[in-house]
């Protein structure tokens, strides 16, 4: 499991001051790139070394409360199931105690041609540290 933390800002809403629904994506893009950053596998390393880059393949995203400007996010996100050329993430985004924004994410892995690979076993190894 991994905790990001980040505040709404005025960019992030629409005109009554609420977050735009498609930016919660964003805040979960983020949160998922560090996470994995933390875990040492950046998607610059992974390009670089691999030839590979995740994809987000689905999503299914529930809104369960507003946002507003100044809120200050609590982003977990959670890695769930690893096959042999995705992945799969749980992330939630909380106003302190309260869930505003959830979402089930899965990841696949291609190569530069846009075909799936297979996830590297020391990747994977990585990945699944999120489940814990």
């Amino acid at each position: 499991m991994n905790i990001f933390n980040c505040r709404v800002y005025y960019e992030d809403t629409d005109a009554a001051g609420i977050v735009y629904y498609a930016n919660y994506l964003k805040f979960i893009e983020r949160a998922r790139t560090e996470a994995l950053r933390d875990l040492g596998v950046s998607q610059s390393f992974v390009q670089k070394e691999y030839g590979l880059v995740f994809v987000v393949k689905k999503i299914f995203a529930e809104y369960c409360m507003p946002a507003k400007l100044d809120d200050f996010l609590k982003i977990k996100t959670v890695s769930r199931k690893i096959g042999k050329v995705s992945f799969q993430v749980e992330q939630e985004i909380f106003i302190g105690e309260k869930t505003t924004f959830k979402a089930e994410v899965k990841l696949g892995v291609i190569d530069s041609q846009g075909k799936p690979k297979q996830i590297p076993v020391s990747i994977k190894d990585k990945i699944g540290l999120l489940g814990k």
